[in-house]
């Protein structure tokens, strides 16, 4: 029974709210074409979505709700279903945000990603400080996961239910589940789902696991032990808020290992940061990251949708929390396509129009940079007869080139990507040497065996030796010191 039926009453009040907004069904099918939106190519690949994160204040401006309604297939609540707005005082429920999503959702036939039923962060006060029993938190978390999933029963397909679990070396995030219930407090959550809205499909959700590192590695153990004891476990989100020129180069790999599970995974909240001011230049680069990310979904066919976190730039979570950084989705804060909205309908198969060039399913290019006996590596990182350095340090000699670069960093410790580049000729193993800053060390590696102290060598391991001319191989490593660092001295050798 659809949501609008069986509450007829909350329906009568969205309805006056979005009067005028509920577009699809009446002018998006006469005025584009198809392929034409992200919502009708994504569904031509394979039936996937394509969805955004709703901002619920916005949804009374027409032409944000009307380019919601035109472009999205799927729909996520920004902020009105977590645990401090929906559930602000014990037992008492704030369903007016959600019913206005899953209101709008249906009247412009979309999907409905609920978000986020168990997570450490907007936690209500009485939540938070509250000094509960094993019991006790067990108790008041079915009941609020029985509560809203219940509610919503039939009406959201797909539910976070439990969000960013782990730490970056993918040990779990001590929260308040897991410090006072412990580790079965995951498996405990998605039974009581799964109680509430048996046709709901349950993700476990988290940031920095779109390559492969400790961190994913970490939740795809978890979710295998989930799977192997039973627990009605259907997905994994991977956030995917990554840095310009950062697409990890695992990130198809990484899908594929998830899906070879049996499970579904959606890239839950795309953005893609840049250092701000933009230019011409940034744009582009983030348009052939977006299609990079887009690309690695549909290389795997349980990779069934992609959403973006916010709609405008001026929307996005981005600058108040990354001091310098911004301009991360695909359209502008006046509604403009930006390069990168045409990269993705460009990968998704559809028909754009930029100055006049209409392309179909091709490469768009708009305010680009063109090669010129160059190579492009990594979704469209551009080399024009020399060496292009990504975010790190590059080194090469002896066949092969590579790039060390740190992706992230925390109190305490920090990680690194290496990236290895054969030249012209297939190269049957590697070495990169590199030196680290005084006092830090390496406390864990993969995809490479790493040697030394201050200078460090990486090897590559038995699977990873032989890469063709011009392609590119990946390893990684986190070392015991956190801030913002480059690496020196590097250097390959084949």
């Amino acid at each position: 029974m659809s949501f609008l039926r069986r509450r007829a009453a909350v329906g009568v009040a969205a309805g006056a709210l979005l009067a005028g907004v509920a577009v699809f069904g009446s002018t998006l099918t006469t005025a584009q074409a198809a392929g034409s939106t992200l919502r009708e190519a994504a569904a031509d690949e394979g039936g996937r979505f394509y969805g955004v994160a709703v901002n619920d204040s916005m949804l009374s401006n027409s032409q944000y709700a009307n380019l919601v309604a035109q472009e999205f297939s799927s729909v996520t609540a920004e902020n009105v279903m977590k645990w401090e707005t929906i559930q602000p005082s014990q037992g008492q429920f704030n369903w007016s945000g959600g019913d206005r999503l899953v209101n709008f959702a249906q009247q412009n036939n979309q999907k409905v990603y609920g978000h986020t039923l168990v997570w450490h962060s907007q936690m209500p006060g009485w939540l938070e400080n509250g000094n509960f029993s094993a019991a006790q938190l067990r108790q008041i978390t079915n009941n609020h996961i029985s509560q809203v999933v219940g509610r919503y029963a039939g009406d959201i397909e797909r539910w976070d239910v439990v969000n960013e679990a782990f730490n970056e070396d993918g040990t779990r995030r001590q929260n308040k589940w897991q410090q006072t219930i412990g580790d079965g407090y995951i498996a405990e959550a998605f039974r009581a789902a799964n109680a509430a809205d048996p046709s709901a499909k349950l993700f476990i959700n988290d940031y920095n696991v779109e390559g492969i590192n400790s961190k994913s590695t970490g939740m795809y153990n978890l979710v295998r032990s989930l799977l192997d004891q039973g627990v009605p476990i259907h997905g994994v989100g991977l956030q995917t808020h990554l840095i310009l020129g950062q697409v990890p180069s695992s990130l198809q790999q990484n899908i594929q290992r998830f899906a070879d599970l049996g499970l579904e995974v959606v890239l839950t909240e795309i953005d893609i940061r840049m250092q701000m001011p933009s230019d011409s230049s940034k744009l582009q680069q983030q348009a052939n990251d977006f299609r990079a990310v887009t690309q690695a979904c549909l290389a795997v066919s349980r990779c069934t949708g992609m959403t973006v976190w916010g709609l405008r730039d001026g929307d996005s979570w981005v600058p108040d929390v990354f001091q310098g950084y911004g301009a991360p989705l695909l359209f502008t804060d006046s509604y403009q396509k930006k390069p990168a909205y045409d990269a993705v309908l460009s990968a998704l198969g559809g028909g754009a129009t930029t100055g006049g060039t209409t392309t179909n399913g091709g490469t768009t290019t708009n305010g680009g940079t063109t090669t010129n006996g160059g190579t492009t590596t990594n979704g469209g990182t551009t080399t024009n007869g020399g060496t292009t350095t990504n975010g790190g340090t590059t080194g090469g000699n002896q066949g092969c080139t590579a790039t060390v670069s740190q992706v992230n960093q925390w109190p305490g410790g920090a990680q690194y990507e290496i990236r290895v580049t054969a030249g012209s000729s297939s190269i049957s193993g590697w070495s990169v040497s590199f030196q680290l800053r005084s006092g830090e060390t390496v406390t864990q590696s993969w995809n490479a065996q790493l040697s030394g102290s201050g200078t460090i060598t990486a090897t590559n391991v038995s699977y990873n030796g032989n890469v063709g001319a011009g392609q590119t191989t990946t390893a990684g490593f986190l070392t015991n010191q956190g801030g913002s660092h480059s690496v020196s001295g590097v250097s390959c050798s084949a």
